[in-house]
């Protein structure tokens, strides 16, 4: 077990209200009124989430971004947003600011508040977003509701963003594209809202397709496999069996990972594609297949907090 789900073992005896669904989902769920409060909280470090070379303005983007996506995955519209932001230097705080302006302004969510402290001189900056969404009241799905024979369908493409981190560590050469799908990543907002009625189950891909898709296995207590060469690779990603393992491991994709019948037709916005990739079934475990049969279990599925 890492430190991260250690620690959020221990918390489950604390959040015992029915919004906090146990502390498996990616946000919490209030019901009020006629509809859903989608409430989710995210942090990023310098030298864990981005770069210290990466520009402000994409911090503040995927800062954003990252949370908005957690919206999208439970079907909401966002309400609002609060920031928790480090104090580090007037340059680069206004730089910060003006990428905030740029994400918020293009998919038209108000700051409503936050907090700022003054950041401890030399060290890593470490900031934190809190995003607010409304939800139908049946349309927040959570990553716990897949169903045995389900598919486990996903958004758009893979390892775009994991490419990209290569770019900007100057590791590899890559598309453009890649670089901006690892710097500005892009929320699946009006797709989740489309999907949201559809589905049993959804989260986003933040961690890597193949964790995660192993959480929303285990979260649901039934088991999954995965069909290697169905996943989507994204442009410039390897197409051999390590190249797929790679690009689904890597992480910071946010497409939409969801399960639902077999068969599902539903035309996403802006002609988003998805792609059956694997089906659950009753026993408990983790499959990995490709053409020529099983495969072994890589050693790393995806990103972990280790504390």
């Amino acid at each position: 077990m890492s430190g991260e789900s250690a620690f959020i073992a221990a918390l489950r005896g604390i959040a015992r209200d029915p919004a906090a669904r146990a502390l498996v989902d990616d946000a919490a769920v209030l019901s009020i009124g006629g509809e859903a409060i989608v409430l989710t909280h995210d942090m990023i470090v310098e030298g864990v989430h981005y770069l210290p070379d990466d520009p402000p303005e994409d911090v503040a983007w995927k800062l954003v971004a990252a949370n908005l996506s957690d919206l999208a995955a439970k079907g909401a519209r966002p309400l609002g947003v609060l920031l928790g932001y480090p104090l580090g230097g007037e340059a680069w705080d206004l730089r910060f600011v003006a990428g905030l302006r740029d994400v918020l302004d293009r998919y038209d969510v108000p700051l409503l508040g936050g907090d700022t402290v003054a950041g401890a001189a030399g060290s890593a900056r470490m900031m934190g977003l809190t995003a607010i969404g409304a939800a139908p009241a049946t349309g927040a799905p959570s990553r716990m509701g897949a169903r045995v024979d389900d598919v486990l369908y996903v958004t758009g493409a893979i390892g775009a963003a994991g490419l990209g981190l290569a770019v900007a560590r100057r590791e590899r050469d890559g598309p453009e594209s890649a670089l901006a799908a690892y710097r500005r990543p892009v929320p699946r907002l009006a797709a989740g809202q489309a999907l949201a009625p559809h589905v049993h189950a959804m989260m986003d891909v933040s961690d890597g397709l193949l964790i995660d898709a192993l959480r929303m296995a285990q979260a649901s207590g039934i088991g999954l496999t995965i069909d290697l060469d169905a996943v989507p690779l994204a442009e410039g990603c390897g197409g051999d069996q390590a190249g797929r393992i790679a690009a689904a491991s890597a992480g910071d994709d946010y497409e939409l990972l969801f399960a639902a019948p077999e068969g599902l037709e539903i035309a996403l916005p802006d002609g988003l594609p998805i792609t059956a990739i694997g089906r659950f079934q009753a026993e408990e475990g983790f499959v990995l297949i490709d053409a020529l049969g099983p495969i072994e279990r890589p050693e790393r599925l995806g990103y972990e907090h280790h504390g």
